[in-house]
């Protein structure tokens, strides 16, 4: 559990919280407008009314004393720099802020985000690479190039075991897990027998899983 200050109440800060709070995290936000604050108020510690871009309102949340401080602010790039930057300044430990374009994202890192993330970005690379392909499920990237794909078997493994089909030496990935029936199974041994009704979880290089993704 984790003690986390959320600023912005758009849908990205929204969302954020109901997660959040699922994950019984405390968590205090903060927006100027009180009627976003209202349906949120079941899943918070703490809510607060104020314009964040004032010094003296940041001071008043004691940012110092929060795990991670999330700047949600995507309609005013202004504003969002001006609070990244005063939010270090008063001793926050570790500022997220939300960003819609990489030069946001530069500036932002440049003025003590120690963090950025492109919620739009993500989700539409993700949905992007799920729906070019009919046998991919999910798909998490991991950075500095690999990600990990849930995908169905390809028709010419089935019946024939890990060691058999010699995946990792053909593929150049893993399969760290193996979803059947609402089961999952974890690191599945060289003697596993690849089933039809079945779902992958393959980890590697984004080229190297794209490969096996072009074959579904």
């Amino acid at each position: 559990m984790k003690s986390i200050l959320i600023i912005g109440l758009g849908r990205f800060g929204t969302h954020l919280c109901h997660d959040l709070s699922r994950l019984d995290n405390e968590i205090m936000i903060v927006d100027q407008d009180e009627s976003k604050l209202e349906d949120l108020l079941p899943l918070v510690v703490s809510a607060k009314i104020g314009d964040c871009t004032n010094e003296k309102v940041l001071k008043s949340l004691g940012v110092g004393n929060f795990d991670i401080c999330f700047v949600c602010i995507g309609n005013n790039f202004q504003s969002s720099l001006e609070i990244t930057s005063q939010l270090k300044e008063l001793g926050a430990k570790y500022v997220v802020s939300k960003a819609n374009r990489d030069i946001h994202a530069k500036f932002l890192l440049r003025n003590g985000a120690d963090e950025v993330i492109y919620p739009d970005r993500d989700i539409a690379e993700k949905v992007a690479v799920r729906f070019s392909a009919n046998q991919v499920f999910d798909y998490v990237e991991l950075g500095n190039g690999y990600s990990i794909y849930e995908i169905a078997p390809l028709p010419e493994w089935i019946g024939r075991t890990i060691m058999e089909v010699n995946f990792r030496a053909t593929y150049h990935t893993n399969i760290i897990g193996v979803k059947a029936g609402g089961n999952m199974k974890l690191t599945p041994g060289p003697d596993y027998v690849f089933q039809k009704d079945e779902h992958l979880m393959v980890l590697g290089h984004q080229s190297d899983v794209e490969k096996i993704v072009k074959k579904l």
